[in-house]
């Protein structure tokens, strides 16, 4: 019979192994490449035999955690299975070390810490997503949107002072940027020796370009305040770095902090110097729209 509070940490570690075994095996059924099926079914497998062993020691039924079930079910769908099982893997770096901790249950939990290991081994090379081959298209649009446009409309601002011209001005700027860099793409990698697609690579590229200007443009048409706007360009730059940063950075498996600070200060650095040319260029040409 185990002490209550070892009984306590078992049963959460019982309830993590069954909670896991029901999301690989939901993104197993759902997955249409059998390799990836195969995979994702026998490391269920290994999640229901590590629960099965948890509870020859706790003797009672667990409910999985439907919420954290639905969470990464729901990422691997809308962001892609690599994103969802890298996020996945990294709470199971987690779980590795709390279950060093119940060693003193028995030996054959290093059996266990060793399995949870080789899962993340094993997933590192089984996804191989399309998203993914074309990540240095999305990173082109993103970055040229993130540099050109964010300079352009503190710029802007500060020169025209007009929250819809700005918009406008914005707008054509950003879909005229985005076209560009579209077609610039397409022909960069049509003469490249690359398995990507020419047309895809350069649709990955606009895409990401136009989303970005859309969310950077979108306040101009909602606020008439000129510093709202500044602000949330600003700070919209931010929260696009953040999140496309942090999705790169877990689903290829690089460094997010070093990634993010690199593009966030280019970013901002940028919209500091157009935000000086838009003042001097304001101040010598005394522009009043």
């Amino acid at each position: 019979m185990l002490m209550p509070a070892l009984q306590a940490r078992v049963k959460r570690a019982q309830a993590n192994e069954m909670t896991e075994y029901v999301i690989y095996s939901k993104l197993a059924s759902s997955t249409p490449v059998q390799d990836h099926r195969t995979v994702l079914e026998k490391i269920a497998a290994e999640e229901l035999k590590h629960h099965d062993f948890f509870k020859s020691f706790t003797c009672e039924d667990v409910r999985p955690n439907r919420a954290k079930i639905f969470f990464f079910v729901f990422l691997a769908r809308t962001l892609g299975l690599n994103f969802a099982l890298r996020l996945l893997e990294s709470g199971e770096d987690i779980a590795q070390d709390r279950y060093g901790e119940l060693k003193a249950v028995s030996p054959e939990i290093d059996g266990i810490i060793r399995e949870e290991k080789d899962h993340e081994e094993r997933l590192l090379g089984m996804i191989d997503e399309e998203r993914l081959q074309y990540v240095s298209s999305m990173v082109l649009g993103l970055n040229d949107a993130m540099v050109e446009l964010t300079g352009a409309l503190v710029g802007f601002t500060l020169a025209l002072q007009k929250t819809r011209l700005v918009a406008i001005v914005g707008l054509i700027t950003g879909i005229a940027a985005s076209m560009s860099m579209a077609s610039a793409e397409y022909l960069s990698t049509k003469h490249e020796d690359t398995a990507k697609d020419p047309l895809k690579s350069s649709i990955y590229t606009g895409l990401t370009y136009v989303s970005t200007v859309v969310v950077l443009v979108l306040p101009y048409f909602i606020f008439s305040n000129i510093y709202v706007c500044l602000s949330w360009v600003v700070l919209g730059s931010l929260l696009i770095v953040f999140m496309f940063t942090f999705y790169i950075s877990v689903a290829k498996n690089l460094n997010f902090r070093r990634r993010f600070l690199e593009m966030a200060g280019l970013s901002l650095t940028i919209a500091a110097v157009n935000f000086g040319i838009g003042l001097i260029i304001r101040k010598v040409f005394g522009i009043d729209v």
